[in-house]
């Protein structure tokens, strides 16, 4: 969990990166709209990101998007986080590169938000701690 003031019963802070996921639909506005999370915890050898995977909710929070192709890119965005092979030539760097490759500035409709930093004994649950923090509330 982010913001502790002292380490816990293990007394082993991992220190982490993340950036919330974000859909342009018009780019030329800048408007966005948060639909992920990704975490890095290079000392702990950890990446893993969520995203809404529910069309029904991607369409409520995105309207007048192809949200076919927009679950597609998703999941691409995922596989390629996952190191699965079949995503292509990135998703088999190690979770540094695949990490800073995902959270690479571009002008397209899905992005990233900077870099933040944390504190976590344990990066999986700072990743649902961060997605229910920045993608549920509007859910």
């Amino acid at each position: 969990m982010s913001g502790r003031i002292a380490p816990g019963a293990n007394g082993r802070w991992i220190s982490y990166d993340y950036a919330v996921l974000r859909v342009v639909p018009h780019v030329y506005l800048g408007t966005f709209v948060p639909v992920g999370v990704m975490v890095h915890a290079r000392t702990a050898d950890f990446l893993a990101m969520r995203v809404i995977a529910d069309t029904a909710q991607l369409r409520s929070r995105v309207p007048g998007i192809d949200i076919e192709l927009l679950s597609r890119y998703l999941r691409s965005c995922q596989l390629v986080c996952d190191g699965e092979g079949s995503a292509g030539p990135v998703a088999l760097a190690p979770p540094s590169e695949r990490f800073h490759w995902l959270t690479a500035p571009r002008s397209d409709v899905i992005q990233s938000s900077p870099v933040h930093s944390g504190m976590t004994e344990d990066p999986r649950a700072a990743l649902d701690e961060l997605y229910a923090r920045f993608i549920e509330p509007t859910a």
